[in-house]
């Protein structure tokens, strides 16, 4: 056997949050032979098995009683390329941040509103990542995935993955699904999404009037530093919760008391609110207890200041929603996989 397994193991390296809990087992799946020892060994034993990728999308409660396997797999590649239309697959573990940088550098457009977003490949999809007027289904081109209940190999369509808003049919289906890579539609003629005011305003103040994908990344680059913590000086899973959809007669009562209100008409009817402008307007921007808090700078970002438990962060987001029902009439969900 080929898989390396570790028995009580710590996962504060392994969660961004920098919880401190310990996993019965561990194991680095560099390949997809050693992802199948792992269901072997998993089943064998009698033991859940816990997929992660970089844990920039967990919240830690309490020691995990499974095979925690973290996917280490790795690997790049242009499937086709036609001169203008590149198609591109990477490995599950590959970190996202570096394969956008690695696409740019190739003069591949299409990721750049994406860049440093936390987390790996085979993550992306489950959360279809997003930001900054750009999800990734836009560039989605297909995966292969591992169907854990019958141990076959499948490959997902565009249409199959059933995309919404930070949600997939992977993560509605969550324990069955393992990803295994990622097919994306990139571009050497790309067309720029400049809609996110700050993204225009940054390239303009740099006198940028003729941006690249490369300038775009790193003005994103730049606004996320300022706006979000760094995990690795601050332990956090980065926006905490979702932006609220609402029905548009909440919006409008909401606008009618407070006319600072941040909300965003849906093409269905609803009204997307921002979830940190609720939360800074109830006041819980800079709340500190103990070692658990919300961010000084952003109010959608809570924070390990470097004990709490993720019982503590999770006692804290829950009285925050708590909150926000009963002072909007809003409920907040929760982005962080909770275990």
């Amino acid at each position: 056997m080929s898989l390396v397994l570790h028995e009580n193991l710590s996962l504060q390296p392994y969660n961004t949050f920098g919880v401190d809990v310990r996993a019965r087992l561990f194991a680095e799946a560099r390949s997809d032979a050693e992802v199948y020892e792992a269901l072997s060994v998993a089943t064998a034993r009698g033991l859940p098995l816990l997929v992660i990728g970089g844990g920039s999308n967990l919240l830690l409660t309490r020691d995990v009683e499974a095979l925690v396997v973290r996917m280490a797999t790795r690997g790049i590649r242009i499937l086709a390329d036609d001169g203008e239309k590149v198609l591109l697959e990477a490995e599950a573990g590959e970190p996202w941040h570096p394969l956008v940088l690695w696409a740019l550098e190739q003069g591949l457009g299409g990721l750049e509103n994406l860049s440093l977003i936390p987390g790996t490949v085979g993550a992306a999809p489950m959360q279809n990542i997003g930001a900054y007027g750009v999800e990734l289904k836009d560039v989605f081109a297909g995966l292969t995935a591992l169907d854990r209940q019958t141990g076959e190999l499948r490959e997902f369509a565009l249409q199959d993955c059933q995309f919404a808003y930070r949600d997939s049919l992977f993560k509605r289906e969550a324990g069955r699904w393992l990803i295994l890579r990622v097919r994306f539609n990139l571009s050497r003629a790309p067309r720029l999404h400049l809609d996110y005011g700050p993204v225009r305003q940054r390239l303009q103040s740099e006198g940028i009037d003729a941006p690249t994908p490369m300038d775009v990344s790193r003005a994103i680059c730049a606004i996320r530093s300022e706006k979000l913590p760094d995990p690795a000086v601050l332990g956090n899973a980065g926006s905490f919760f979702k932006n609220p959809l609402v029905p548009a007669e909440l919006a409008q009562r909401l606008r009618g008391e407070y006319q600072d209100l941040v909300a965003y008409p849906q093409a269905d009817g609803q009204v997307k609110l921002a979830a940190g402008w609720l939360i800074e307007r109830a006041g819980w921007k800079g709340f500190r207890e103990g070692d658990a808090g919300v961010h000084r700078l952003q109010a959608l970002v809570l924070v390990n200041y470097g004990s709490a438990t993720g019982s503590q962060l999770h006692g804290l987001a829950q009285r925050i929603r708590a909150d926000i029902v009963k002072r909007f009439g809003v409920e907040l969900e929760m982005e962080p996989n909770l275990i």
